[in-house]
């Protein structure tokens, strides 16, 4: 392997804002906040909208989307298509 070409890994801690949890990982990661973790140690901290600890697939429940909203608000700004011919 050539050197110097590689990231630099370490400890970073991804702190899951949905579920209010957090764990401890290597990474490389960047991130310019720190958070003090459960030895005492400051580490780098990466807020994610989603992990293991909150996605439905893992944690079995499901979320409702408001998928009518979401149409509205597309035929709003790009306005309604003619209907389709058979």
């Amino acid at each position: 392997m050539r050197p110097d070409i590689h990231p630099v890994s370490r400890p970073v801690v991804f702190r899951d804002r949905a579920a209010g949890t957090a764990f401890l990982t290597r990474s490389t990661a960047r991130s310019t906040e720190t958070v003090e973790w459960e030895d005492g140690t400051v580490r780098p901290v990466v807020d994610v909208e989603i992990s293991s600890a909150s996605h439905p697939f893992y944690t079995g429940t499901s979320r409702v989307l408001d998928t009518a909203g979401r149409v509205e608000r597309f035929e709003r700004r790009y306005g309604r298509t003619a209907p389709r011919r058979p």
